[in-house]
């Protein structure tokens, strides 16, 4: 047997060991328009995780991680997903915090942060997107001044997933006044539990909320929380996006083959699959499912990963809606609760905005990775 498949081997007796008892009620709790489900208990299970040394796997072992190798990753994020493990809540610090520290940040930012994501002790979110600043990131118009030792932070973020669960933020600021564009920004580490900020839930489509408004009026943060130089932050923050779209697409993936083994057997259940036009639709489906494993184990470009899956996803959401007919245009209860299928439909129209927009990831694949003209600018 490989160290692969031992790994694997390991990380799967261990699911079925541990994901019992208590911890057997979370199987496919939380996720993308369900993070509000069983929260406090999907935490307490995301540290049981961290005290047997499963949280980080991919960091280097000298940050707390087990150092192993991206087909160990891939091993491990496709196990948790078939073991329908719940949703992870430390994804942003995990995945995309920590390996920009890793990378970028001092000694000391290291030896001060890492630790406690690797024991799921401090959430993390995301400070990217502003009401004028969401597809086009470097049009960011908030602002932080270096005074006294702190910086002081100034303006809003949108979209911000989980923030009303976090206690830091890591966010894009502009520090040099009169700057444009993707020069003057920098990247700063903001805790959210001062005074200063106000975060405001955003209700969605679904009815729930795990996107956030979050304002800065003369939030602080220590001077030395800039991770690189002050001013080079639009680097910084492309190399998190890089790792935002890493190996654990590949849970994801499963994630989405069980949805869709779900819709196949719902068609069969109820007649739907008896429509030529449907059997065709969900055996396009199933294809565009395996072209999006083959490119994630290839290493397709990132941009046309999410350009991908984000559309096949949203595709989904709208045959589930024709598998059910007529039936899913009602509320399965009052006054607005919503099935697996209908919140599937409703949550991934999103899908082809957040983390990028598909205008703008076919306008970096045209530009970056095809070396066509740039788009005309005003």
């Amino acid at each position: 047997m490989s160290s692969v498949e031992e790994f694997r081997a390991e990380i799967r007796g261990w699911l079925k060991t541990h994901l019992s008892g208590s911890f057997a009620a979370l199987k496919g709790r939380g996720g993308p328009g369900r993070e509000h489900e069983a929260f406090a208990e999907r935490l307490a299970w995301e540290r049981h995780l961290a005290a047997h040394g499963w949280t980080c796997v991919g960091w280097p072992e000298e940050y707390g991680g087990r150092g192993a190798s991206i087909e160990e990753q891939i091993a491990f994020h496709e196990e948790y997903a078939l073991a329908e493990a719940p949703a992870r809540v430390n994804h942003i610090g995990e995945q995309l915090l920590g390996p920009t520290l890793i990378d970028h940040g001092t000694e000391e930012q290291k030896a001060r942060f890492l630790p406690p994501i690797r024991a799921v002790e401090e959430l993390w979110c995301q400070g990217y997107s502003e009401p004028g600043a969401g597809s086009d990131l470097a049009a960011v118009r908030t602002r932080a001044t270096l005074e006294d030792d702190r910086w002081v932070v100034n303006g809003q973020k949108i979209w911000t997933s989980l923030a009303h669960e976090s206690q830091w933020c890591f966010v894009l600021a502009r520090t040099e006044p009169g700057s444009r564009r993707h020069a003057g920004l920098s990247y700063l580490l903001v805790p959210l539990d001062r005074p200063g900020v106000e975060i405001r839930p955003i209700v969605q489509l679904t009815g729930t909320s795990e996107f956030n408004e979050v304002f800065f009026d003369g939030a602080v943060t220590d001077a030395a929380n800039v991770v690189g130089a002050p001013g080079d932050g639009w680097r910084i923050a492309m190399a998190t996006l890089g790792y935002e779209r890493g190996v654990s697409t590949l849970g994801q993936q499963v994630g989405f083959r069980r949805e869709l083994d779900a819709l196949v057997a719902l068609a069969r259940r109820n007649g739907a699959a008896a429509d030529p036009d449907i059997r065709d639709r969900l055996t396009h489906a199933w294809a565009g499912l395996q072209a999006l494993r083959a490119g994630a184990l290839r290493g397709t470009d990132p941009s046309a990963a999410k350009l991908y899956w984000s559309h096949w996803h949203r595709d989904l959401g709208e045959l589930a809606l024709e598998v059910c007919g007529p039936a899913a245009t009602l509320a399965a209860g009052a006054p607005y609760e919503l099935d697996d299928w209908q919140r599937l439909f409703l949550f991934s129209r999103a899908d082809t905005v957040y983390a990028g927009s598909s205008e703008i990831q076919r306008n970096i694949i045209a530009e970056r990775v095809l070396g066509l003209p740039k788009e005309p600018r005003p």
